[in-house]
C-alpha cells in the first residue's frame, strides 16, 4: 500500500497492444489495471511475470516491472522473483498450454510450495500464438489443426489441479466481467500465499464461442452462480434456484417447491479447509449445473 492514490491509468505503458480485435485478454488488461488501482499499490512495487502465448505479452502493457520469459517457465521465474525480493507484488499471467502442458510440472509445484504468487490463468480452450491447436483444457472431441477427428484425451480442470496441489485460493471469472474479475484478482492478491485465478477466456479467431454459456450478462444470470463467502448459493435470472447438497453430490432446486425455502440453500464457506466441496463448486458444468464464479476457495 501507497499513501499515494494510484489510478488504473498509472499501471497503463505506452506500448500498442497487439491483441487481436475482440481478444479477451483486452478486458482482463483492463480488470488487472483496476485491480492494482483498487489495491493501491505503487507500480514500482509490481513485477509481472508472463511464459509464452498471447496472453503472455501481458507484461508489455503493464506500466511496471515485467519478464516476458521462456515457454512453461513463468510459474518458477515467478517464484524465483518472488523469493529474492519478498516486498514486491508478484504476479504470474499464463494461457492454458502455457500453463498445464509445458509448464505444468511448474505450476502444479508453485502452488505446493505456497509461494505468495499471483497466479491468472487464462483458459480459452486452445493455442492461439500457434494458429489453433487443442490445448490441454479444450473439451474430448474438439476438432482443431492437430486434432481435426476430434481429440480423444479428456481435458485438465484448472481447479482440480490446484486442489491437488494443496492450493489454498482458487477463483474464476469471465474476461469481459470486468467488476467481478476486479473483485476476484483483490481477493487473490490479499491472499497470502499461491494464490490461482481462472479466467474464462474467448478467443474470437480460433475459438470463438467457447465461453458462450457465460459470454453475456444475460447468459451469466441464467448459467452461472456468484459465489459469495458466508451467503447462500442462489442464482437464476431471477434468483430462484439454489444449490442443495444430495447424498455425495449437489443438486439445483427451485426455491418455493416442495417447501424448500433459503434455509434449505447451502452456505458458501469459502475458507473451510476442507476443500471437498470447493471441488464439487468447481467441477459443475452447464446445462445442468451453473457455472461457479467468484473466490471458490
Amino acid at each position: 500500500m501507497s499513501d499515494q492514490t494510484f489510478t488504473p491509468k498509472d499501471f497503463k505503458s505506452d506500448q500498442y497492444v497487439r491483441w487481436c480485435p475482440g481478444c479477451g485478454d483486452h478486458a482482463l488488461l483492463n480488470s488487472l489495471h483496476k485491480a492494482m488501482a483498487e489495491l493501491n499499490i505503487t507500480p514500482h512495487n509490481v513485477a509481472v511475470i508472463s511464459g509464452i502465448g498471447c496472453s503472455s505479452r501481458l507484461p508489455y502493457y503493464m506500466n511496471t516491472y515485467g519478464f516476458h520469459t521462456i515457454h512453461g517457465r513463468a510459474a518458477a521465474i515467478a517464484t524465483g522473483v518472488k523469493v529474492g525480493n519478498p516486498n514486491l507484488s508478484v504476479w504470474q499471467i499464463s494461457g492454458d498450454g502455457d500453463a498445464l502442458a509445458i509448464g505444468g510440472n511448474h505450476f502444479i509445484h508453485a502452488i505446493r510450495r505456497n509461494v505468495n504468487v499471483n497466479i491468472v490463468l487464462l483458459n480459452n480452450q486452445i493455442y492461439g500464438l500457434t494458429k489453433g491447436q487443442y490445448s490441454p483444457t479444450s473439451p474430448r472431441g474438439f476438432v482443431s489443426k492437430s486434432s481435426p477427428y476430434g481429440t480423444v484425451e479428456d481435458p485438465f480442470c484448472p481447479a482440480e489441479l490446484t486442489f491437488g496441489a494443496r492450493g489454498r485460493f482458487f477463483g474464476r471469472c469471465v474476461d469481459v466481467d470486468s467488476s467481478a474479475s476486479v473483485e476476484v484478482l483483490v481477493a487473490s492478491a490479499k491472499h497470502q500465499g499461491a494464490s490461482v485465478v481462472e479466467v474464462l477466456q474467448n478467443c474470437v479467431i480460433f475459438n470463438d464461442g467457447s465461453q458462450s454459456l457465460v459470454a453475456t450478462k444475460a447468459d451469466r444470470a441464467k448459467n452461472a452462480i456468484y459465489l459469495k463467502h458466508g451467503q447462500p448459493m442462489i442464482f437464476g435470472e431471477n434468483n430462484e434456484l439454489g444449490l442443495m447438497q444430495e447424498g455425495f453430490g449437489l443438486k439445483v432446486v427451485k426455491l418455493g417447491e416442495n417447501g424448500i425455502t433459503e434455509k434449505d440453500i447451502l452456505v458458501h464457506d469459502a475458507h473451510c479447509q476442507d476443500n471437498t466441496l470447493h471441488l464439487k463448486l468447481a467441477l459443475m458444468e452447464g446445462p445442468d449445473f451453473p457455472i461457479a464464479l467468484g473466490v471458490i476457495r
